[in-house]
């Protein structure tokens, strides 16, 4: 069975671990380290975000459409960055969206605040 595109990454950021940061833009990122992959995160996000608002305005607009999927593909790759820097492989949060498929948003969230 062929993995996920986001398996195949988690992968290849793995590897980037072994690399020196003037070499690789994943490792100086690791070499910053979490404080500065959020900040990418964060960076990355409001980008989205800008491109989303954009969209509510002009819905059909085909520029703005590859914007929030290209802001979108930055946000996942530096989300991805984040768990690899922690090994949290992303197959581990593909489980819990496995186990949270098919149920109330509402209903999820409040069982979460039973575990606490």
């Amino acid at each position: 069975m062929d993995k996920h595109i986001l398996e195949q990454l988690y992968d290849v950021l793995q590897q980037r671990k072994e690399e020196m940061g003037n070499k690789s833009y994943v490792a100086s990122l690791y070499e910053k380290g979490t404080d500065k992959i959020a900040d990418k995160i964060l960076e990355e996000a409001n980008e989205m975000i800008v491109e989303a608002r954009l969209l509510d305005e002009n819905k059909n607009d085909a520029i703005l459409q590859e914007n929030i999927r290209s802001e979108t593909a930055d946000l996942l790759f530096h989300m991805m960055v984040m768990l690899s820097h922690h090994d949290v492989p992303v197959s581990d949060v593909f489980d819990i969206l496995v186990r949270r498929f098919g149920v109330s948003g509402h209903d999820e969230k409040a069982s979460r605040k039973k575990e606490l």
